[in-house]
């Protein structure tokens, strides 16, 4: 059993299919931001360590307070570009290939008081991600995400956020564009009345890539299979608590787009030795690793890389495996796909 080194993890290509481009805000780019606007004031202090303190994860309302004081810092395409552009040299500094960040364009453009256009986010977007290529060779895709709480009213379903998310979506095809999701928080938003967007995006040519089985159980994953289609499950680790659903999931080779360390700082489960990850894993199911909001939760892919090492026991061989499934699991275009596969193989082929 050969055991990864820090070197060996970093080094790695690596690829990432479940992050928040709001949520991969570091401090340093949040006070920009915040310069930018005059807008400071909304900030707990004007200082790295400051916000790095105020990142630190205390309960799930605390979260989205951050959350939404982060998002409402976005008001220009410049905005998007900064940090699309920031995301990227994160990228280059971890060695990540490839990125499909999830944006929540619904928010931006219609629930905050701002004036910014969807073509706005769209241009920035583009701007930054066009400009972190050529500086560090990355590649990033976007996958935008309904709301789902604001979907409902009272718990009567409302379609407009699906909608317009939608649209949203399939104007941006050809600027990166490869996913739908359905983001937040899963208690009393059901996925099923989502139905009718997610076929018209499948119809569209995008992957649907809903989270479920996070806050909620196994009948969470089940609507998306069955009403969403979906072709990949964020988080999806509740499935751990249905064999019919286990035995699913195995056979079809949904990928699941796991989030270990933010599974335990929302509570999903208590500590890390207690998540089921090496379980799925050992059962035959297509996991993936991914860090969801680092900056909130305090890691990165890397460290989660690490925690597959240094709680699960994984080897140098099956940290490979499990980093080679968010190449093949991307939903980039097939020639891009293809080259990030052959580079990661070629890396693996030199150690």
């Amino acid at each position: 059993m050969t055991q990864p080194t820090d070197d060996f993890i970093q080094q790695m290509p690596k690829s990432e299919i479940h992050i928040h481009l709001e949520g991969a805000i570091q401090p340093e780019t949040a006070l920009k931001l915040a310069d930018r606007h005059d807008a400071m004031h909304k900030l707990p202090g004007k200082t790295v360590e400051d916000i790095r303190n105020w990142f630190t994860f205390v309960d799930f309302p605390n979260f989205v307070k951050i959350y939404m004081v982060i998002q409402d810092l976005l008001q220009t395409g410049a905005d998007f570009e900064l940090i699309a552009y920031e995301n990227g040299k994160d990228m280059a500094a971890q060695n990540i290939r490839y990125r499909e960040l999830t944006l929540t364009t619904f928010t931006h453009t219609h629930y905050q008081d701002k004036s910014i256009t969807i073509d706005e986010i769209l241009e920035g977007l583009e701007a930054g991600r066009q400009r972190a290529k050529q500086e560090f060779g990355v590649e990033m895709r976007w996958v935008f995400d309904i709301p789902r709480n604001l979907g409902f009213n009272e718990g009567v379903y409302v379609p407009e956020t699906a909608v317009l998310t939608l649209e949203h979506a399939i104007q941006g095809k050809g600027v990166g564009v490869v996913g739908f999701g359905l983001g937040g928080y899963e208690v009393g938003a059901p996925p099923e009345p989502y139905a009718h967007a997610f076929t018209k995006a499948k119809e569209a040519g995008l992957l649907s890539v809903p989270h479920a089985g996070e806050t909620m159980g196994a009948g969470s994953i089940w609507g998306c299979l069955n009403e969403l289609k979906a072709d990949r499950i964020g988080h999806g680790v509740r499935s751990i608590e249905d064999p019919n659903l286990l035995a699913y999931l195995k056979e079809h080779q949904i990928p699941l787009e796991v989030n270990p360390t933010s599974n335990i700082c929302l509570g999903v489960y208590r500590s890390l030795p207690e998540h089921p990850f090496p379980h799925l894993d050992k059962m035959g199911l297509f996991v993936t690793v991914n860090s969801d909001d680092p900056p909130f939760f305090n890691t990165d892919l890397v460290q989660e890389y690490k925690v597959l090492r240094d709680v699960f026991g994984y080897d140098q061989d099956n940290i490979l495996r499990i980093a080679r499934r968010a190449f093949t699991a991307a939903g980039a275009d097939d020639v891009t796909k293809e080259a990030l596969v052959a580079e990661f193989d070629r890396w693996v082929e030199q150690q």
